[in-house]
């Protein structure tokens, strides 16, 4: 059969009933690495992204505090203790639209003897970048622009105040920088002594690791609560809050990596009769080095979600020291110290939004255990890749 009279000639030397080479579709998932693989499992956990999103704001608003906060931790209004939570009302001025409040007047109920808030006819516009008090910025200069606050001679009190009449508001959101950085540190340190601890156990095996799992089964089996009010108990009552602060975060530490130990012993013990293992071995690399560089690295995805659940359970413990007054105290401003007035039933009647940090400390606590999730799916080699 002749070709047809617009196929190219052959070229020269070749054959021209040769076939024409064939394009072979890859699954990008049998190319990609284990990076990527991690990361696009992950991005199919939209609960666990939107969790992730939700806690990098929270982690962003504890930095800048000062800022985004009305008020400072310190400011008090004795005159507007346990004011409700204020109501912002909105105006149409032209086409923009604008938020207000109205001012403050108290009165004291003859019978119960508490105050009595009411709404005046006076208006009060709700500013951005406005002008308030000053702080330092992360410590090294001054400043004095807050995110949002209200006109002069108004009060801006969206959560209510409190005993002493401070802004729940704005020590929520200072109370955060402390809550959740103590539960990031405290974390990062227990990764230090989890993952070492546990990846020697797994690789060694015998009388060590027999003797570090007697170990851990002993420190899991003392009560959380009572352990952490012995070890806090013990600390001098004289110590500063800085120095307190720092102490809780070695004493978390100290409790919590062994579920992290385990988890590395586990997945080591599952590693090291493997093939590049085995080779490194061979090589003459050093148990230091095969640790460090081909075993630990290859359970970074792991590691990396055990944490993560890990840290609702450092913040709770935190919040639960300072709840019971064996942890943080005031000035410092923590979840837990913020918790302490809704401890009885006559203040959650009298004042129910002082609960607002728990709600707060709620979702926290679930945002990070849905990441979590996600992340530990992810990093599940089992999984199927997209």
């Amino acid at each position: 059969m002749n070709s047809r009279q617009d196929d190219p000639p052959a070229p020269a030397g070749e054959d021209s009933g040769a076939a024409a080479p064939v394009a072979v579709k890859t699954d990008r998932a049998s190319v990609a690495t284990p990076w990527q693989l991690f990361w696009w499992r992950f991005l199919r956990h939209r609960l666990a992204v939107a969790s992730g999103l939700l806690i990098g704001l929270l982690y962003l608003v504890a930095v800048l505090a000062d800022f985004v906060a009305p008020y400072s931790s310190s400011r008090r209004e004795f005159r507007l203790s346990y004011l409700p939570p204020q109501a912002v009302h909105v105006e149409i001025d032209g086409l923009v639209p604008r938020l207000y409040v109205h001012g403050i007047s108290r009165t004291m109920d003859p019978n119960t003897g508490r105050a009595v808030y009411a709404e005046t006819e006076a208006r009060f516009r709700v500013v951005f970048l406005t002008r308030g008090e000053s702080y330092r910025v992360l410590g090294l200069f001054e400043s004095n622009l807050r995110l949002f606050g209200v006109e002069d001679g108004g009060r801006l009190f969206l959560w209510g105040t409190d005993s002493a009449g401070r802004c729940v508001l704005s020590q929520t959101i200072h109370g955060a920088r402390i809550s959740l950085f103590i539960g990031l540190l405290a974390v990062v340190l227990s990764l230090a002594l989890g993952a070492t601890i546990g990846a020697v156990s797994g690789y060694y095996g015998g009388m060590i690791d027999h003797a570090v799992q007697r170990l851990i089964e002993v420190l899991r089996s003392i009560p959380g609560i009572a352990l952490w009010m012995s070890l806090s108990a013990a600390l001098p009552r004289d110590w500063t809050q800085l120095q307190m602060y720092f102490a809780i975060i070695l004493i978390l530490s100290l409790l919590g990596w062994t579920t992290l130990a385990r988890e590395v012993r586990g997945r080591v013990l599952s590693l090291r009769n493997e093939d590049f293992v085995v080779a490194a071995r061979l090589s003459g690399c050093s148990t230091f080095r095969l640790l460090r560089v081909h075993l630990i690295p290859s359970l970074t995805s792991h590691i990396i979600a055990t944490l993560t659940l890990a840290i609702p359970a450092i913040i709770l413990a935190e919040t639960s020291l300072s709840f019971l007054g064996i942890g943080l105290s005031r000035p410092m401003v923590s979840w837990g110290v913020l918790l302490q007035q809704a401890q009885s039933v006559e203040a959650l009647m009298a004042a129910p939004w002082l609960f607002l940090p728990g709600v707060v400390l709620i979702v926290t606590v679930l945002a990070f255990n849905f990441l979590g999730d996600g992340l530990r799916d992810a990093a599940d080699p089992y999984a199927k890749s997209s």
